[in-house]
């Protein structure tokens, strides 16, 4: 029988072949809103929407226009974007690591069809919370952390939650003793029997009534030099001034968002024809146009009837001459018109909390019935 051999020039270019093939694939851990890690590996010329919808597969999510991809830079947070090839946004080596996040915040979460939907909305505005971007007066801060509290423990019990408990819990950047017993307070005498997706909803929608809500601020300055933080919610564009909201333009009365080089302008209409121009400054260019193009985003999300309303626009007056953008995805109307669609039976939820206790740690999972279960120490 004849036998082909392989020639010495043949082997090197199979092994090259086999080493191209390696590099073309890369890991990828994508940080979920739990603090879990989802970790795949793919191709290195893959689409961010195929990451994305492999997340959104792994958590059982259909209303998943409410979400994004963040990949965390040194200097800035970017969503990843659906065309984009995911290798060209990143000049670190593999690992990548990156996070799901809200990218936008349901108006009104009672509305979201699917529990796991208002969960991981839960996750993210507590998130808020812990990390300052959710602002609110003592008493209301003091009923949110007692809602997380219902929702993570359940019902108060002496035998299990000795004096301090609530301690154990990070609610906010830093927090008074006064607060930490109005919160044990309220837990222990206000909320009992609240299962934890009534604790979840109920925390939800007391933090869509404060002024923060869905704020992810964009550090700027105003024409006086002073810091502002410029954020998009879903009720309009909104100005921060020391912990203090100094503008809000609905984004009906939103008419043009415009920058050029670090300079960020807001045009609107407001009653009786008041025509308002606000322009403030961006830390470098590339931050305006990420500013830029979030509000962009945001306005179309929230204000247009339907996706097929979508323009192309443009940074400048002179069409040819600015950035231009188009948002690529559905409309907020759009989105709750389709998760009124959704029938099936609701998919399980597996939530954790992990507390630290000395040298102890207690590991609490709910599942979808509202069953607490202790898994280990």
């Amino acid at each position: 029988m004849h036998h082909r051999r392989l020639s010495a020039h043949a082997l090197p270019r199979l092994m090259s072949s086999s080493i191209r093939s390696l590099d073309r694939e890369c890991n990828c851990t994508v940080r979920l809103l739990d603090d879990s890690e989802y970790t795949c590996t793919i191709q290195r010329d893959a689409k961010g929407q195929y990451l994305f919808d492999l997340i959104c597969h792994h958590l059982n999510l259909l209303e998943k226009d409410y979400f994004g991809i963040r990949y965390v830079d040194p200097d800035k947070q970017r969503v990843i974007k659906p065309l984009k090839e995911i290798y060209l946004l990143f000049v670190a080596q593999p690992p990548f690591t990156m996070c799901l996040r809200v990218k936008f915040y349901p108006p009104d979460p009672a509305a979201l069809k699917e529990e796991i939907t208002r969960y991981l909305v839960f996750l993210q505005v507590k998130r808020d919370l812990y990390h300052g971007r959710l602002l609110c007066k003592t008493s209301d801060a003091a009923l949110l952390a007692a809602y997380i509290l219902q929702a993570e423990i359940g019902d108060y019990d002496p035998g299990k939650h000795p004096e301090g408990y609530s301690s154990k819990f990070q609610f906010f950047p830093k927090h008074s003793e006064k607060l930490e017993r109005r919160i044990a307070e309220i837990h222990k005498t206000e909320l009992i029997g609240q299962t934890p997706e009534t604790s979840e909803l109920n925390f939800l929608q007391k933090a869509q009534m404060l002024e923060t809500y869905g704020v992810d601020p964009h550090p700027c300055k105003d024409v006086s030099g002073n810091p502002a933080f410029l954020a998009f919610t879903p009720f309009g564009f909104t100005v921060l001034q020391g912990n203090r909201r100094v503008h809000l333009l609905k984004w009906e009365e939103v008419t043009k968002l415009k920058f050029e080089a670090k300079t960020f302008h807001i045009y609107a209409n407001q009653k009786e024809d008041k025509k308002i121009i606000l322009t403030y400054f961006a830390p470098t260019p590339e931050a305006c146009k990420h500013l830029w193009k979030c509000g962009v985003e945001n306005q179309a999300f929230y204000k247009l009837e339907k996706s097929s309303q979508v323009r192309t626009v443009s940074s400048s007056n002179l069409f040819f001459k600015g950035s231009r953008f188009r948002y690529s995805g559905k409309v907020a109307k759009e989105v709750m018109e389709q998760s009124a669609k959704i029938k099936r039976d609701p998919p399980e939820i597996h939530s954790a909390q992990i507390l630290q206790m000395g040298h102890f740690s207690l590991l609490v999972a709910r599942q979808h019935d509202g069953v607490i279960i202790s898994i280990g120490k």
